[in-house]
């Protein structure tokens, strides 16, 4: 994380004009396998992350993986404030994640949500710093990491990526609180949500 007295960084900017699409949900297929990984950086890709971004504003959120809009490809966009406010936005291809280990570990047990479960929070713990190195729509490599809300978001989509959801983190009775309140808000999220 950069200190105070140097200069704030102007985030990338995201892929736009992209096509809003209906947002896919947990129980999916897409949604609990490995994604392929990105090996062609071409137009199509660049359509597919503008559609992802249109679709993650669309829906009020902070981050999208490809499998949230039934692509399997492992690519996510995100544009998110970490811990002091200031925005990040990229869009990560073939993620990895670097964590904390050891001493350095502090875990930050807040609410989380997915908005291919939408309208569901519960707490989760999770390490409060991470870090993503990937490639962007170039294949280019990029590095991205921060603390707080946009920690937990880098962590968030690369598990979509590995075709993990956050509830596979949860034990069975947090598990079963999170579903019971998505239940609640289904009329809210119709299928073919955030799609008008």
């Amino acid at each position: 994380m950069a200190a105070m007295s140097e200069p704030t960084p102007v985030p990338p900017e995201l892929p736009d004009g992209g096509t809003v699409r209906p947002i896919t949900r947990w129980g999916e297929d897409v949604m609990h396998r490995v994604q392929e990984p990105v090996t062609e950086f071409d137009d199509d890709l660049r359509r597919l992350a503008a559609d992802m971004v249109a679709t993650m504003y669309a829906a009020d959120g902070v981050g999208l993986a490809a499998c949230q809009i039934g692509v399997d490809r492992s690519i996510f966009v995100f544009d998110c404030p970490d811990d002091t406010g200031v925005h990040h936005r990229g869009v990560v291809c073939n993620p990895v994640i670097l964590l904390p280990e050891g001493r350095d570990r502090r875990l930050d047990d807040d609410d989380e949500g997915c908005l291919s479960l939408p309208g569901a929070f519960v707490p989760l713990a999770r390490p409060d710093y991470a870090a993503v190195d990937g490639q962007d729509l170039d294949g280019r490599p990029v590095r991205f990491a921060g603390h707080g809300l946009l920690a937990r978001c880098l962590q968030h989509e690369t598990d979509h990526c590995q075709g993990t959801v956050f509830g596979d983190r949860l034990n069975r009775r947090a598990r079963k609180k999170l579903y019971k309140e998505h239940d609640e808000h289904t009329d809210e999220y119709p299928p073919g949500w955030p799609v008008s």
